[in-house]
């Protein structure tokens, strides 16, 4: 959906915080009573919108979802496999684990059902698990200024092709920091798979 530009004389048009988000209200907002989790959804759908977006993907969604939560499809003439090639998508979020995690990688614990559907191998269409760190409070998931939108914190991905299960029910995996999931990443991804490798 396009929207059209303020109106000059409009208070969104005249206001000038100097490239800063504007003063946040005094009086906190109305929110809805949507349980947390659900809310953590959402967010992270829109994250990976605003990164397929900005990498030229397209998104599907499968439905009834079988434990894919999405298909993510890229096509240029530089693919040799195909004119468009696909990854699935596993979202997670959580507000446990603090901004920055210290070291190369910080765990995350998996239902093993989850766990052996990702980590299958070989596949005729790679998987991707994609984890997003959000703070505790919905109140600091969003900053909106003139000149940009802030989402917090940060997703990161990995590829858990043939990892094993350890746990009964559930297994802890590794997550690497330096797998930032934006769109220059996203890219980078579907170049691999587009020639023939690995996310």
């Amino acid at each position: 959906m396009a929207l059209a530009q303020p109106n000059p004389g409009s208070p969104a048009a005249t206001e000038d915080h100097g490239g800063k988000p504007p003063p946040q209200r005094n009086t906190p907002p109305l929110r809805g009573t949507l349980a947390t989790t659900a809310c953590m959804e959402t967010l992270q759908v829109g994250y990976l919108h605003a990164v397929a977006a900005a990498a030229g993907c397209s998104l599907s969604q499968p439905f009834p979802d079988n434990g894919i939560d999405w298909h993510v499809s890229h096509g240029a003439p530089g693919h040799t496999v195909d004119d468009e090639v696909t990854i699935k998508v596993q979202l997670k979020c959580t507000y446990q684990i603090p901004p920055h995690p210290p070291g190369a990688a910080f765990s995350f614990t998996l239902d093993n059902a989850h766990l052996v559907k990702l980590a299958r191998s070989p596949v005729s269409v790679h998987k991707i698990l994609v984890v997003m760190l959000v703070p505790r409070s919905q109140d600091d998931w969003l900053r909106a200024g003139h000149e940009r939108l802030d989402l917090r914190h940060c997703c990161y991905w990995t590829n858990l092709a043939g990892h094993p299960v350890t746990g009964r029910h559930r297994t802890t995996v590794r997550i690497p920091t330096s797998r930032i999931f934006d769109d220059r990443a996203l890219c980078d991804i579907m170049a691999r798979v587009g020639a023939g490798g690995r996310p």
